[in-house]
């Protein structure tokens, strides 16, 4: 079940279809993970039923239907590849399959995007995916959400990390 929609917005940007992409591709993958959902069952539901619709009266931002295609789809098939590089930059003793579902899912949808999306800057993946996981957990689970994907994304682009100032 999808967690608190984003309030809809009257001339919704791209970058606002993207977050609201990114927000149900980690539901789709959440909702995968924990009901064995396969995935043109759970891409269709999702594009008919959820993205920008109304639901038990609350408005769903419209979402980039491609971009949420891809990052499900993506994380699908990458999953092999995926989950060891984010276990690597998990704490010890926290393997991905202990970490909460709706975390792995932000993880894995994260991480497929860092290797994949190399056009969206690696800090604006991080930021997002961070606050997706805001949107389902509490402020410390959020941070290990920041702290993994950051790791990741150095260790994918360094080059965006390099010399930068800030």
């Amino acid at each position: 079940m999808p967690a608190a929609p984003l309030n809809a917005k009257d001339g919704t940007r791209k970058a606002n279809q993207r977050g609201a992409a990114r927000l149900a591709a980690v539901q789709a993958l959440y909702q995968m993970d924990l009901a064995g959902t396969g995935l043109n069952d759970i891409l269709a539901e999702f594009e008919s039923h959820w993205i920008g619709q109304e639901v038990e009266g609350a408005q769903y931002l419209p979402a980039e239907a491609a971009y949420f295609r891809e990052i499900v789809k993506g994380v699908v098939a990458d999953q092999r590849a995926l989950d060891p590089m984010i276990d690597e930059a998990l704490s010890k003793g926290w393997p991905l399959k202990r970490i909460e579902t709706v975390l792995r899912a932000a993880l894995r949808a994260g991480a497929y995007e860092l290797a994949n999306r190399k056009d969206v800057p690696a800090r604006v993946i991080v930021t997002e995916y961070a606050d997706v996981a805001a949107a389902f957990v509490e402020r410390d689970e959020t941070g290990m959400v920041n702290a993994v994907l950051d790791q990741l994304a150095r260790q994918l682009r360094p080059a965006e990390f390099g010399r930068a100032t800030g």
